[in-house]
């Protein structure tokens, strides 16, 4: 799997590199220098404010929980996901284990993690079926809006099959791994505990509600971000068509999920379906690239921090153990055969 991420990250990088040369790299960065160093910042302040509320949707399904906790979480969990070569999965593994280590027990950090995830993707879906109504407002014979709208149930289908999994599903593999013995039923322990604590995440109703809209509202506003770049830019389309285009590149984003950062994927999506509502290609590449250098701007700081805090936990536990062998009077450094002797 590793494999393949590499070579699509790097077939994605040629893929840059040739729409780059295609179009013209001068006329890019002129399309960058239009929007400016002043909408540049406008992307990122509203970024920040999106990744917050995002980290307040998740939050709201740990009660009672410290609210920074998540805010911090869900920073690094972008980060991961959006700057490091990583899936987006693996965002989410960074994201549970800093929440984690604040505090939060690991099988409800994993479990309003995968809830929040859930809520995420039904918040995109919502999203998407706006843009799709809207798509069909704007061009009525547009040959995409039935491509589009049986990508859209299908993978509503997917979702709501996922979401009863999530409810039900365990009780279905606990009963076939103790017909399998006590040694899988054993297994099933830890996976009962993350069970547990899915569903009692899932019976807090007003808290999934809340953390859907939140979500849509977080959709919505990445469509202002561009919204507001192509002002600076002096190339200003509609809201709404720019929510069709937003709505359709994170829905090919969704499909190339595997590509590490959708490289590539994310690039040539804007060329192609911005062609259709009339924005250039020189300028479809200038977004992406300043969504890329926006990702890169926030992201590197919060993981340098995280970097700096997880090196300094290390280093006090490996600091604690010295001290501790040195009190026993034996070295870490020992074999255990001789230790024993």
């Amino acid at each position: 799997m590793r494999i393949i991420s590499i070579i699509s990250a790097i077939a994605g990088l040629a893929l840059i590199g040739g729409l780059l040369a295609y179009f013209g790299a001068g006329a890019v960065i002129r399309s960058l220098l239009a929007v400016g160093w002043t909408g540049f910042l406008a992307i990122c302040l509203i970024h920040l404010a999106v990744i917050s509320v995002m980290g307040i949707a998740w939050r709201v399904l740990v009660p009672g929980a410290p609210l920074w906790v998540f805010l911090w979480g869900r920073l690094i969990r972008d980060a991961g996901s959006e700057v490091l070569p990583f899936s987006q999965m693996g965002g989410c593994v960074l994201g549970a284990r800093v929440v984690t280590l604040a505090g939060v027990p690991g099988t409800i950090a994993a479990a309003s993690m995968m809830v929040d995830l859930t809520l995420e993707f039904l918040a995109k879906l919502a999203y998407m079926v706006l843009g799709l109504i809207l798509l069909v407002h704007l061009r009525r014979d547009t040959p995409v809006a039935f491509p589009v709208t049986i990508g859209l149930t299908t993978t509503g289908l997917f979702a709501v099959a996922f979401v009863v999994v999530q409810r039900h599903g365990f009780d279905l593999f606990g009963r076939f791994a103790r017909l399998l013995g006590r040694r899988w039923a054993a297994r099933m322990a830890t996976a009962a505990a993350f069970h547990t604590a899915l569903v009692q995440t899932h019976q807090r109703r007003a808290g999934l509600w809340v953390g859907f809209l939140l979500h849509l509202v977080c959709w919505i506003a990445s469509a202002v971000q561009v919204w507001i770049a192509l002002r600076f830019a002096g190339a200003p389309l509609g809201f709404g068509t720019i929510l069709v285009i937003e709505s359709l590149l994170y829905g090919v984003r969704t499909v190339a999920f595997a590509i590490p950062n959708a490289v590539g994927v994310q690039e040539g999506a804007y060329v192609l379906i911005g062609a259709t509502f009339g924005l250039t290609p020189e300028m479809a590449l200038a977004l992406s690239l300043m969504k890329r250098a926006r990702d890169l701007v926030i992201g590197l700081p919060a993981l340098g921090v995280w970097q700096a805090v997880e090196g300094g936990r290390i280093w006090r536990h490996i600091v604690a153990l010295r001290r501790r062998t040195a009190g026993t009077g034996t070295s870490s450094l020992q074999p255990l055969s001789r230790r024993k002797l």
